[in-house]
């Protein structure tokens, strides 16, 4: 039932990836027992070098890996860990305190995970979005999509984009062509 840190379990509906018992020893390990509502605040604009150093850096960065490790079921995080790892070299308070705001998400239900349906219809659906210059450092957008077949997540990624785009409809066409692209 366990294997690398993530539990199969089996129902009516179909298969359940989780990792709840490694996000229960997460939460432990930060002492986390708050709750929040979304994984990444929407008014935080986090930038480098900004707030009080942190004086243990390998506490967030200890953080963050596990972090990037939750994502393999739980793409409700890919957006957040990609920020946050931008400040794994140089993190401050405020970068901390949004990693910590983070597990309170996960605090609200550690058991989720990805759910592949026993659905026989393998009907094929892609979504994507951009966030035109989103990086207030780079000024590059950054690309999230996911995929689905038969209702099953099966592929999802958020990127910051290669180069910076003069616009928001060329933003979100090459955020297309990277879900296209994954597709094939």
């Amino acid at each position: 039932k366990l294997f690398l840190g993530m539990e199969v379990l089996y129902s009516d509906s179909g298969v359940i990836l989780t990792q709840r018992k490694f996000a229960n020893e997460v939460l432990k390990e930060f002492h986390c027992n708050g709750k929040a509502s979304c994984p990444l605040p929407s008014n935080v604009k986090l930038l480098l070098n900004e707030g009080q150093p942190l004086n243990d850096k390998e506490l967030y960065r200890r953080l963050i890996g596990k972090l990037s490790f939750l994502t393999n079921t739980r793409p409700d995080l890919a957006f957040t860990v990609q920020h946050l790892s931008k400040f794994m070299s140089n993190p401050c308070l405020p970068h901390l305190e949004v990693g910590l705001h983070t597990l309170r998400y996960i605090n609200v239900n550690p058991d989720q995970g990805l759910i592949f349906n026993k659905n026989e219809n393998f009907t094929l659906q892609a979504f994507c979005d951009s966030d035109w210059a989103a990086c207030p450092h780079s000024r590059r957008s950054v690309s999230g999509f996911f995929i689905m077949v038969g209702g099953s997540l099966i592929s999802w990624k958020s990127k910051k984009q290669a180069v910076v785009l003069r616009s928001s409809a060329e933003a979100e066409y090459r955020s297309l062509v990277a879900t296209v692209s994954e597709i094939r």
